[in-house]
């Protein structure tokens, strides 16, 4: 069965952020119609006749069919596929993020929205054992995703292999970690690569035993759990750059 190359992306910061970036083609937007006088609706409307958008005033029950979800916050853009880049294409970049076993659409994207605000755009995604950049991710990355350059490509075993030949100093993120992650922060290395684990299964032993730095967070509470978009939120490395991701 062959791909589709359309996807509705949905929501109203995603919608902007699509719209600033760029990145993929907007062949239509269909908007909640008893919306039509509402400040940031309006705003948006703007923007898509500056780009000569065709727009579809929908009721509610058009666009949860489009969307597929009630999140959609009474915008649906239908676009182009999501434009991912060659792994090659990201060897030149300071810091690479690299998930690994990252099973939850939600987490993904609540990383990447955290990532770009701290530099890290870019990104590594698995062939498998992550999701793909579907809409649900765009929405929970608040559009974060089309100011990113984002690899899928190899397995995370060879994201990090081929890293690490180039040069790239493999910092992992786990609970048995015993080295402080604003310890490798302040030893500022040329190029690194941070990889994050899923909460059932964290990064894999193979990328475990190449790391040179595997980082533990320290918890002062009682529950034993920090999910991963937590985890990478609490210590982020920050990179010098300012975040594209307006409040809009």
């Amino acid at each position: 069965m062959a791909k589709a190359n359309r996807e509705f992306i949905y929501g109203l910061n995603p919608a902007f952020e699509v719209l600033r970036a760029g990145k993929r083609r907007v062949y239509a937007a269909h908007i909640n119609e008893g919306m039509r006088n509402n400040p940031r609706i309006r705003k948006l409307i703007g923007l898509l006749e500056s780009k000569n958008v065709d727009l579809d005033w929908s009721d509610k029950g058009r666009l949860i069919q489009l969307s597929g979800s009630r999140d959609h916050q009474g915008v649906v853009l239908k676009t182009s596929l999501y434009p991912y880049v060659e792994f090659k294409d990201l060897l030149n970049n300071q810091r690479m993020l690299l998930l690994d076993n990252l099973e939850d659409p939600h987490n993904v994207g609540a990383i990447l929205r955290s990532a770009e605000v701290f530099g890290f755009t870019s990104v590594c995604l698995p062939k498998k054992g992550v999701p793909e950049i579907y809409p649900s991710v765009v929405k929970v990355s608040t559009g974060a995703t089309e100011f990113m350059k984002i690899c899928r490509s190899h397995s995370a075993n060879n994201y990090a292999l081929q890293a690490a030949e180039s040069g790239y100093r493999i910092v992992a993120l786990d609970m048995a970690g015993k080295v402080s992650l604003r310890d490798v922060a302040k030893s500022n290395y040329d190029r690194l690569v941070l990889v994050v684990g899923g909460e059932d299964r964290s990064v894999g032993q193979y990328i475990l035993n190449m790391a040179e730095d595997i980082i533990g967070i320290r918890q002062g509470g009682q529950v034993n759990s920090l999910n991963a978009s937590v985890a990478y939120v609490r210590y982020p490395f920050h990179v010098s750059s300012s975040p594209s991701v307006s409040p809009t």
